[in-house]
Parts: C-alpha cells; structure tokens; sequence
C-alpha cells in the first residue's frame, strides 16, 4: 500500500504531459464546523481558473450538514451547491455564464491501515443546470502518507493522492475522472494545507490544474 501511494504520488504529474491540455490553477477551501459529537456543518468554496490566475472557469459555493455514524469514522451528508461556470464559446474567446444549482448526498467513510489513512466518499448528486436536470454519482478514493511523524499529528509533513471517477444518467455514463498528487502539512488539530497537481480526463481532452487548499476545523 505504501508503495502505492509513492508510485500515486510521483507519477501523476507526468500523465498529461504527452497530451493536449492547458495548466489552470484552483484555489480550495474546505471547512467543517462540529455542532456537537454527531452533527457537523460542512462549507467549501472552490475558485478555478483556466490559466494561473485570473481568467474564472467556476466558482463553487458548497455546504451540508453532516450525520456522524457510530464509531465516527463514518458520516452522512445532505448539501446543497451553486456553481457559476464561465464556459467559452467553441472556437471564439468569447464567454458565456452557466448558473447551476446542485442538491447531493454523500456517505464518507475512513480506515486505517498502519500508517496509511484512507477515505471513500460516496456522492449522488441532482443538477439543475439551468433549463436543465441532470444526474450524476460520483466515488472518491483517497490516501495519505504522513512523512516526519508515524500519525497526521501537528507539525505532520504528508504525502497525497485520490482518484475520483464521475458518472451520469446519460446513456454514455462516463463523465470525468481526476486523478491528484500532493503534499501538505497539518500545522494543528484544526488547519492543514496541500499543494498538489491535478490531470482531470473528459471525455474528449483532458485538463492540468495545480490545486492549492486550505482545510479548516472548528
């Protein structure tokens, strides 16, 4: 498994080198309020670009309340999201704006296999992109590697990666998939940042975005 997670973590950001795709950036922020030891309140936003900086693609907006199961290493989530897209018109620089409103559900469970942390995430998302209603599910895959401590304890320097496939109700199912490789650094129980590297495969290209993310927990 450690392996894995090295080879995840040293290959990704050559995948899309030898194919056509442009470098975006996105700037991430996720946050987790505890109202007590089983409900949380869940609030994000994602600011993503098609180049470095300044050129919109999407702005996401994201929040949920969260159910935590049992042992707490589980937890189920209702949420609701707007995204304002910028998509350009084929073959022109020209912009047009796409309001999108989003209500999902999500099951989040975590394990632990030696030093390795593990997540899947489960996600069913109804879109209603303008006119328009859409399906989608959505599975997450993630790990952790920390590097300078055998726990993610404060001071932690770690390695990681996720893969998460997109699919829809439409009769050709696959929509996405994006495959990452960072590291961060847990400065306390409540704040930890990542930098990483991103290749999302569409259907017909694929797109590199360098991701820089806040977690917070409160």
């Amino acid at each position: 498994m450690k392996k894995l997670v090295l080879i995840l973590f040293l290959t990704t950001p050559f995948l899309g080198f030898g194919q056509t795709s442009e470098l975006g950036n996105w700037l991430l922020y996720f946050g987790n309020k505890k109202i007590n030891n089983q409900w949380n309140l869940h609030h994000e936003v994602q600011y993503r670009n098609y180049d470095a900086v300044g050129d919109l693609e999407q702005l996401l907006l994201r929040t949920g309340l969260g159910y935590r199961i049992n042992d707490h290493n589980s937890n189920f989530l209702l949420g609701y999201g707007f995204i304002l897209s910028e998509n350009y018109v084929a073959g022109l620089s020209d912009k047009v704006e796409v309001n999108e409103h989003r209500i999902f559900q999500q099951f989040i469970t975590r394990q632990k296999f030696n030093r390795i942390g593990v997540q899947h995430r489960y996600r069913f998302e109804q879109r209603f992109v303008e006119d328009d209603f859409k399906v989608r599910f959505r599975y997450f895959l993630a790990l952790n590697l920390p590097l300078n401590n055998t726990e993610l304890t404060d001071g932690t320097v770690y390695l990681a990666a996720y893969n998460e496939i997109f699919l829809n109700g439409e009769q050709s199912a696959y929509d996405r998939n994006r495959l990452y490789g960072g590291i961060g650094y847990r400065l306390n129980a409540g704040v930890r940042f990542e930098v990483g590297y991103m290749n999302q495969f569409l259907r017909t290209q694929n797109r590199d975005q360098i991701n820089l993310i806040t977690f917070v927990s409160f």
